[in-house]
């Protein structure tokens, strides 16, 4: 197993780094569509109908498969022999964000449910608020795994 993931790191790191790309393009546009939905649509009509189609494709289409591909190919890159030192700090800081990222991920897609149900409550100040997150934690990744602090 480890020859397989030797031989593929590279692959592995290039399509690591094309499906975080595709993910966070996700994780900073869902957030926006919830900002305009809850501003500019209301709760009824074809917008609304539009928005939650757009929502809706945006988290299942492009977001889940990303977040998913992220996750095996980062796996992947985790268990190459040789490539992270664990006795490090920086592993474990990109670990931490990286599951903050998937749970902010996982909580964008319980407010859509909302939006669905009719029951959101959050204002678009609070969703632009929200829209920092995955920021911050890419900022921490980032920091994480070029400075190796």
């Amino acid at each position: 197993m480890s020859d397989f993931l030797a031989n593929g790191y590279l692959w592995f790191k290039a399509f690591h780094i094309i499906s975080v790309i595709a993910w966070m393009a996700g994780l900073f546009y869902l957030p926006r569509l919830f900002v305009y939905h809850v501003e500019q649509v209301g709760q009824s009509g074809t917008t609304h109908e539009m928005f939650q189609t757009m929502e809706r494709r945006l988290l299942r289409a492009i977001m889940n498969p990303a977040m998913i591909a992220t996750w095996v190919f980062g796996l992947c890159l985790v268990f190459t022999p040789g490539i992270v030192d664990w006795g490090s700090f920086w592993p474990w800081s990109k670990a931490g964000a990286v599951l903050g990222m998937t749970w902010f991920h996982h909580w964008l897609g319980r407010r859509r449910k909302d939006f669905i149900s009719g029951e959101n409550v959050l204002t678009g100040r609070q969703y632009r608020m929200m829209n920092e997150v995955p920021t911050i934690l890419m900022v921490v990744i980032v920091f994480s795994v070029v400075l190796k602090f």
